[in-house]
């Protein structure tokens, strides 16, 4: 077969992955090629997030603009995946007839098996089973776009704070094998990659066994920086509970290991925190930042936070302001409080009007931008050790490249720097993004 795969993705870096999963596995088994359009699509793919507010209505309203195309074309193929279709299964059939297959996070390499049982039976599939590490064992070769990569070590979370949905959707965290995970980063090395980003919900909770012996993300990570031509190491997303000491002494032994760090705290208040069931205090946050800044003095700082949790007060929310102060976070994600159907948290009284929320964020975000910024102010003239992207987004003629702390730099130099590190000085900082000029390549 052949043809082509619309595929849209919604959500986070996980879902990113997934998607390339998803392309790989229809390029290998139906030789479906991307497209941009889906009125060219033989297959339209929607994968899905529930982590913000009326993700359904999105994802149903999205489907509703693809409607007409089935009814043009009835060999079109529609198919919904991810977590919207993990938290509402066959309901997205009872909801939009017209899908004709859903899938989960974990049964995404099910997908032409599905589509192919929907041919023939003519009856709509549905699979958002948890199957496990199944996956993994089952995907294609990843495939090389650039020097960097993404490469996941392990899916879902067992945490079960009070407010999220991952826990539902993707299942209880399952750690990929210690073997597969560096024969896969090695393959991307011998491809060309030389920056490889680790990804799970609860990165830092994989366990695994080397040699009959249990492993943690620190082993990994000394494991992986063996690997010759692999240049520098990052993981997403951390969760403060399983940030150990050995974790931290490896920021200190292991000099690929980018010095970024992104580790949600949420809220800067202990009542907040018990109430969310993050399982960590304050003081306990604050001793993990203190010990890593000491093992790593340049280590770049980000979190994610929640404002507006039922509950919250504005002394809770001046705490978490005086945390964000305290710890200059460098940049982070802060987002409104959103009810996530069959969590805890969505039965929480919530007496805070929302224009008063809407007014506590824009307060956190100012700061955070303000630290962000001071941030960049700080690297002006600092040589940095930069990966060629590629060409710039705005100016073609430039090129983009990404410091250890994470941010963008646009500068002159050869083409055919891509793919390669460059010595970069910093010459300005502007609102999103870095200038600077080429030192050596």
């Amino acid at each position: 077969m052949s043809g082509k795969l619309f595929l849209r993705t919604y959500g986070c870096q996980m879902n990113e992955v997934d998607s390339a999963m998803i392309s790989g596995v229809l390029a290998d088994a139906e030789g479906l090629a991307p497209t941009a359009r889906p009125d060219e699509a033989d297959v339209i793919v929607f994968n899905t997030c529930s982590v913000r507010e009326k993700a359904q209505e999105k994802v149903f309203a999205d489907l509703g603009r693809v409607r007409h195309l089935k009814r043009d074309n009835p060999r079109l193929m529609i198919a919904v995946g991810g977590c919207v279709a993990s938290q509402e299964g066959a309901g997205i059939i009872a909801r939009a007839p017209f899908v004709d297959v859903v899938f989960g996070p974990q049964t995404l390499h099910r997908l032409p098996e599905l589509l192919a049982r929907r041919r023939t039976s003519g009856e709509a599939q549905v699979d958002v089973s948890f199957p496990e590490i199944e996956k993994f064992d089952r995907l294609p070769a990843p495939r090389v776009a650039g020097a960097s990569a993404f490469v996941s070590i392990m899916e879902g979370c067992s945490k079960y704070c009070s407010f999220c949905v991952v826990p539902y959707t993707r299942g209880e965290e399952v750690s990929r094998p210690f073997a597969d995970v560096v024969g896969e980063v090695a393959a991307l090395v011998e491809r060309g990659v030389r920056e490889v980003t680790l990804l799970g919900q609860n990165v830092n909770a994989w366990r695994g066994d080397i040699g009959g012996a249990p492993a943690d993300l620190a082993e990994l990570l000394r494991y992986l920086a063996e690997i010759e031509g692999l240049e520098r190491l990052r993981y997403t997303t951390s969760h403060p509970r399983e940030f150990t000491q050995r974790l931290i002494d490896a920021h200190a032994e292991l000099p690929l290991l980018a010095p970024h760090v992104h580790l949600p705290v949420q809220s800067g208040a202990d009542r907040v925190l018990a109430a969310m069931k993050r399982g960590y205090t304050v003081l306990e946050y604050r001793s993990i930042v203190r010990r890593l800044r000491k093992a790593r003095p340049d280590v770049s700082l980000t979190s994610d936070f929640i404002v507006g949790f039922p509950g919250e007060s504005e002394a809770d929310f001046a705490a978490t302001l005086a945390l964000a102060r305290d710890l200059e976070f460098d940049g982070s994600f802060s987002f409104l409080y959103s009810p996530r159907p069959g969590t805890p948290a969505a039965e929480l009284a919530d007496a805070t009007p929302r224009e008063e929320k809407h007014e506590r964020l824009q307060r956190l975000q100012a700061l955070l931008d303000a630290q962000a910024h001071a941030m960049s102010e700080s690297m002006l003239d600092r040589v940095e050790r930069v990966l060629v992207e590629g060409p710039s987004r705005k100016d073609a003629g430039e090129l983009a490249g990404r410091t250890g702390n994470n941010r963008v730099v646009n500068f002159r130099g050869a083409a055919a720097l891509a793919g390669r590190f460059a010595d970069v000085r910093i010459t300005a900082a502007l609102a999103h993004s870095l200038r600077g000029e080429l030192l050596d390549a």
